[in-house]
């Protein structure tokens, strides 16, 4: 009983997503706009982690058999996006280059602000 109730409260989370986003014509994709107000309902502690945990890491851990059927649905659909093929493929990985440059000199810039800043004192005797 447990199990579907931690899958009730995400599914709620995404139905009211879904809804704002139907209701507002936003451009924003109903199922992030629900993930933010999961989020936001954790990080206000309107509800717990412990709540959702189980359910949540087994999500997680499955997360790419759920991304099976797009990719089915993309291949059943490969003449319309065939004339746009090399376009995606540069914009692909141009965004693997940028984020990877990103993270790069972000953790530069992390080692260098906070180095030292973890000394081991246990291992230090007078």
């Amino acid at each position: 009983m447990k199990l579907y109730v931690q899958f009730m409260i995400i599914l709620v989370f995404s139905f009211l997503g879904e809804a704002i986003s139907i209701i507002f014509h936003l451009p924003i994709p109903g199922s992030i706009i629900g993930l933010i107000l999961l989020f936001l309902a954790l990080e206000f502690k309107l509800i717990r982690l412990r709540h959702i945990h189980t359910v949540g890491n087994f999500l997680l851990a499955n997360m790419t058999i759920l991304f099976l059927p797009a990719a089915v649905g993309i291949m059943e659909r490969f003449d319309a996006i065939k004339d746009y093929l090399l376009p995606i493929i540069i914009v692909i990985l141009g965004a693997i280059f940028l984020n990877i440059l990103v993270i790069g000199f972000v953790v530069q810039f992390v080692k260098q602000k906070f180095e030292g800043d973890y000394i081991d004192t246990e291992g230090i005797h007078d």
